[in-house]
């Protein structure tokens, strides 16, 4: 009875997108119908595969389809080997992990890859297996498990466009299989690659030029967008999307609810393109969208889309043929950083306006830093109208968040350095990018208390926009930069380890105490959870809209849902300021709990969330 069930409820989701996805699917790949038919059975034998408690949250998540898009979740960045060394530690630490009030958990990419040549995990030579120290796929079940009974969402990593040229199709293709050569882009001679050069930008120019390497074993180029030992896959060959699925579908299976889909806008490559956000990449994040939604529809897709917002949005598809369901906030997190610097919020209102106009189904990642660097991917032609120029004003940026500018408290170290082009991205904590490194460092107490209330503002800042905030490891107890990496030779020429440094238990065992800054910032941090989780203006359905500060330095966000008011106020600026609300009553503030005049004092690295009720909707 339960498998005739189960085919049943696969037969019938299957066929609410039968039609769409075999014309997809043939359209790309010239009607193969081979390859098509391997794809539907592929299908439902990883559906039969899934266990009776997905399944059963999946049905519950298809009973409330809107389940991450709320006000609930908030959530975490982590290395398991940082944080807890292996799978096993960090499920002895799932009462650290509700206690931080976390109830989404991104994993750093944990599958199997090779040592000093592994770029982070993003280079997978097997994507059924997890790298040995940090344990086996059996751990990593029994965590989603665990984490699901807490109602926790587990967020994991699928690099989809590459693999590691250990991979088993890489060694064989090095041993001169044709199957497997097919699954990349393997050339004879360097012809086509130098074409292909000429249209293709380089990711890393500095640290990885160009984007083909010579492959010894085969006697061949072979294309390696990121890093010589990451082999792109080539998805123009069905064998390569129809096994890439499964594998994905694989993870999915394990308890993964997030799919995090690595590099998204390359997967797809063709000559005489820039090789970036083609048509075919869509048609493919498409599919993969239907394709959750017949065999694991509790899950998430998370595109990794690290552009400017026109390139952004795309991915989030159309309300009648959705692609992710997830994207990354990038330019926001880019120009949070900026206006910590330059203590002008007018660029990000800029970004934040764009932001705000879009449709509110679109649900983004908010975050103040995560496990890559900061890139300064500005809108330059809206900042030279203020007189803004792009190299100079990077340098003053990368200066001024490394400590070299006179007067900043800011430690943080550059990744990638063009001094010629001026583009430098940018390393280090929340913390010490705050001035909380420097200023623990000369014990200045006032420095202290600054630095603290900056990084609480921020984080209040990053709460208060829609979507789902993520808090980077360790952040959450004010960790400062690691430089203890400088003497690993594994890691000392890649800087973002700077901020990947292992978790200080002895720190977070400090969380409690209201006299230290971990206790001080800990807490501070729980409270905004709380607050926002308790009131419906915070809600991802929201009303959302800039207010009208009167200063550069001021920012000012408004949020209406359902009879309640946000007015929320951030201080970037060096001195305080007074902002006039323009309501005709008293607000309450919901961090002290008083009442607050229209006129209301904001000093310097602080924030406001004043909040008012309506009784009716019309009242507003």
């Amino acid at each position: 009875m339960e498998k005739n069930t189960r085919q049943k409820e696969f037969r019938e989701r299957f066929a609410r997108h039968a039609d769409e996805l075999k014309w997809l699917y043939m359209e790309l790949y010239h009607g193969d119908e081979s390859a098509y038919h391997y794809f539907v059975e592929m299908l439902s034998r990883m559906y039969a595969e899934r266990n009776a408690s997905l399944r059963k949250l999946d049905r519950e998540r298809l009973d409330n389809p809107d389940w991450y898009k709320g006000h609930e979740l908030v959530g975490m960045l982590m290395y398991v080997s940082a944080f807890a060394k292996n799978l096993k530690g960090v499920r002895k630490k799932l009462d650290y992990i509700t206690d931080c009030g976390v109830n989404y958990l991104h994993l750093m990419p944990l599958l199997e890859s090779p040592e000093g040549r592994s770029d982070g995990g993003y280079a997978v030579s097997d994507f059924r297996t997890v790298q040995p120290e940090l344990g086996t796929m059996d751990d990593l079940a029994a965590l989603t498990k665990d984490c699901h009974k807490r109602g926790i969402a587990v967020c994991l990593d699928f690099v989809m466009n590459h693999t590691s040229e250990d991979h088993e199709w890489a060694m064989r293709a090095k041993a001169g299989e044709k199957e497997y050569q097919d699954r990349y882009f393997f050339y004879d001679n360097w012809d086509i690659p130098n074409q292909f050069e000429q249209t293709v930008p380089q990711v890393f120019p500095q640290t990885a030029p160009g984007n083909f390497s010579w492959c010894p074993e085969a006697n061949k180029v072979v294309m390696t967008t990121f890093y010589p030992y990451q082999w792109d896959l080539n998805y123009a060959n069905p064998v390569v999307f129809n096994d890439m699925t499964e594998n994905m579908l694989y993870l999915c299976n394990q308890g993964v609810d997030v799919i995090r889909l690595d590099a998204t806008p390359y997967i797809w490559k063709e000559l005489g393109t820039n090789c970036r956000n083609l048509p075919q990449v869509h048609t493919l994040v498409r599919i993969m969208r239907m394709v959750c939604e017949i065999v694991c529809p509790g899950t998430l897709l998370l595109g990794e889309i690290v552009m400017e917002p026109s390139k952004v949005v795309p991915y989030f598809g159309t309300v009648d043929k959705p692609e992710c369901h997830l994207l990354y906030n990038v330019t926001t997190m880019a120009s949070t950083w900026h206006t910590v610097a330059t203590k002008d919020t007018r660029l990000l209102r800029h970004q934040l306006e764009q932001v705000f106009a879009l449709p509110r189904q679109y649900t983004f990642l908010n975050y103040l830093r995560c496990h890559d660097d900061i890139g300064w991917g500005l809108d330059y032609n809206f900042i030279s109208s203020y007189g803004g120029q792009e190299v100079p004003h990077k340098k003053f940026l990368n200066d001024y968040l490394t400590g070299k500018w006179e007067g900043s408290p800011a430690r943080g170290e550059l990744y990638n350095d063009d001094p010629r082009l001026g583009d430098a991205r940018l390393c280090g904590t929340t913390a010490s990018l705050c001035g909380l490194e420097a200023a623990r460092y000369e014990k200045d107490g006032f420095k202290i208390d600054w630095a603290l209330r900056e990084d609480i503002m921020l984080h209040a800042y990053m709460f208060t926009l829609s979507g789902i905030p993520v808090l980077y490891s360790g952040d959450e107890i004010a960790q400062e930069n690691d430089y203890g990496y400088h003497d690993d030779p594994l890691k000392r020429e890649d800087s973002h380890w700077l901020h990947r440094g292992d978790i200080d238990w002895d720190k977070a065992a400090l969380r409690t105490d209201p006299d230290t800054v971990e206790g001080r910032l800990f807490a501070a941090l729980r409270r905004l959870e709380t607050m926002r989780g308790e009131h419906r203006a915070f809600d991802g359905k929201a009303d959302v809209w800039l207010l009208d500060t009167g200063y550069d330095g001021v920012l000012g966000i408004g949020r209406y849902c359902d009879g309640e008011k946000l007015l929320a106020y951030f201080n970037f600026d060096v001195v305080e300021r007074v902002v006039w609300t323009g309501e005709d009553v008293e607000l309450t503030d919901l961090w002290t709990g008083e009442k607050r005049e229209p006129a209301l004092p904001i000093p310097s690295g602080d924030f406001r969330w004043l909040i008012r009720t309506y009784d009716t909707e019309e009242q507003k």
